[in-house]
């Protein structure tokens, strides 16, 4: 199944052209919405350094995957 995002809504504007290897080593500062303190944070409670770590965390996919099946939204 092929997916699709616009980088643009999700990423700031120094990101929104790299490649995906490097938008995923990206400080988890890259996503639009999330500052460095919220990354100094995430990396103080859960050692998440980058997109990556933040997509691989088990407590994050958890909460994704529950909100994915609220029928509500």
């Amino acid at each position: 199944m092929a997916a699709s995002i616009d980088l643009g809504k999700v990423l700031d504007k120094a990101w929104e052209d790299k490649s995906l290897p490097e938008i995923l080593a990206a400080p988890v500062s890259a996503l639009d919405g999330v500052s460095k303190r919220d990354g100094e944070l995430l990396e103080e409670a859960f050692g998440i350094k980058t997109i990556a770590d933040l997509a691989a965390n088990k407590p994050f996919r958890y909460a994704a995957a529950l909100a994915a099946l609220d029928t509500s939204v």
